[in-house]
């Protein structure tokens, strides 16, 4: 058989180098739509990513004022005399005027009730010193008696009962779980405004809650308590509650 022509192999290799050329531009243009695709996707993802990142964190503020529903009142005090007999009976003569001064004032016989007693010894230039403390607690939720008691506790001194320190009407506020709901949808409330005129003077807009935090619900004094002597707790409270919400701006 005769050997190839020289024009038959430069077709050949003519023909080898135009597909090497074709295959080339082809895996070229493969590559190059890859990358401006790859490209516009990666953009607009940070695009997206960055619009996701647009967000405000504000605070909302609740305040209720309430009364409380439950008087506490732990009534302190002692007799003291050179046998523990006449130190017991000067005690008993106190509870019996204490319970005559809440009798009067209307409560029922079993909201007193004794919580505590004492006896202390000592020696006073060789007289012995007999000391006996004793409380009875007082426990209503009728807060409007309570606060007549309050009023009208000099009449226990009148009577020569001594109240020691620590002796004093406590209010307390024990409905909070039946409030607590309301509360944080004003608080909530009170911090989309806040992200809303945020967002207004930003030129955006408000979204959805990324993220929210409650905070802890504190029960204070209405009107203060500066403490000190004479200072008594008061029946009206405040209720407090702040969140904390980050909002999505659009």
């Amino acid at each position: 058989m005769a050997d190839p022509t020289p024009d038959t192999e430069a077709t050949a290799t003519s023909f080898w180098r135009e597909g090497i050329s074709k295959r080339w531009l082809a895996s070229s243009s493969i590559v190059a739509i890859g990358l401006i695709v790859g490209g516009f996707l990666l953009g607009d993802g940070l695009v997206r990513a960055k619009e996701a990142d647009r967000s405000v964190t504000v605070r909302g503020l609740a305040e209720r004022e309430v009364t409380a529903d439950l008087a506490t009142w732990t009534i302190s005090y002692s007799g003291t005399a050179p046998d523990l007999q006449s130190a017991q009976a000067s005690v008993d003569r106190d509870s019996a005027a204490i319970e005559r001064f809440f009798e009067s004032i209307g409560f029922p016989e079993d909201t007193l009730q004794p919580t505590g007693v004492n006896v202390s010894f000592y020696s006073d230039r060789g007289v012995p010193r007999y000391t006996v403390r004793q409380r009875l607690t007082l426990r209503t939720r009728d807060i409007e008696r309570a606060q007549a008691a309050v009023k009208r506790q000099v009449e226990l001194v009148r009577n020569g009962v001594v109240l020691e320190d620590g002796s004093g009407m406590s209010y307390t506020f024990t409905k909070l779980d039946e409030i607590k709901p309301e509360m944080v949808a004003e608080a909530t409330k009170d911090a989309r405004a806040a992200a809303e005129q945020f967002a207004k003077d930003s030129g955006a807009g408000v979204g959805s809650i990324r993220k929210a935090t409650q905070g802890y619900f504190s029960i204070s004094a209405r009107d203060g308590d500066d403490g000190g002597w004479g200072v008594s707790d008061t029946p009206y409270k405040k209720v407090r509650v702040v969140t904390t919400v980050d909002f999505s701006l659009d």
